[in-house]
């Protein structure tokens, strides 16, 4: 059981008989009536996420999931190879699992397989990753970094907003969660 009270990012519960991954929370202290806390939920069954709120203090019971670190190995047809790190074991995932995620996806890359009740529900990628400008709008003459953006096409086919003078070809550092450009590299 997990305390209302001591809900952190990352956390999983069960709300429901379903597993849900914590993604916010935020208790809250009105000026008149009991506090109470408002979380914002991802489903690991299905990704749909969701805003709850909770009495302050109340427990909630604990979804017992097992992460493990995989590498990604390949993709194939609709499926994607992940490897154990330490048995060796390798294991498909569907692409519906990993959704959007897929863009940032590169060979060898480490990532934590999440499984409830044995089944694959879930891949975290790593919170940044380096990818290649494959396709973008020419920079004009004297465009800095404080200047506007534009959008680039990155090699796994996101496309996100880059300031002007990135250039195709350049290699781009990328928060995986926000989708947003954080750096040249």
């Amino acid at each position: 059981m997990i305390s209302t009270n001591d809900f952190y990012s990352g956390a999983t519960i069960l709300v429901d008989g379903e597993p849900y991954l914590v993604l916010q929370s935020e208790h809250v202290k009105p000026g008149k009536g009991p506090a109470f806390v408002r979380a914002k939920l991802r489903n690991l069954r299905t990704g749909a996420t969701v805003e709850k709120t909770f009495n302050a203090g109340e427990k909630i019971p604990r979804a017992n999931v097992e992460r493990s670190e995989m590498q990604f190995l390949y993709a194939d047809g609709d499926d994607y190879i992940f490897m154990d790190n330490e048995t060796f074991e390798q294991i498909a995932v569907p692409k519906e699992i990993l959704g959007d995620d897929v863009q940032f996806l590169q060979e060898n890359m480490d990532v934590k397989v999440i499984r409830f009740e044995g089944r694959v529900v879930d891949v975290e990628l790593p919170p940044a990753v380096e990818l290649t400008v494959v396709e973008t709008d020419p920079g004009l003459r004297g465009d800095t970094a404080a200047g506007g953006s534009k959008p680039a096409k990155l090699e796994g086919g996101a496309v996100i907003q880059v300031p002007l003078f990135v250039r195709v070809g350049d290699r781009v550092r990328v928060d995986t969660r926000t989708r947003q450009y954080i750096s040249r590299v």
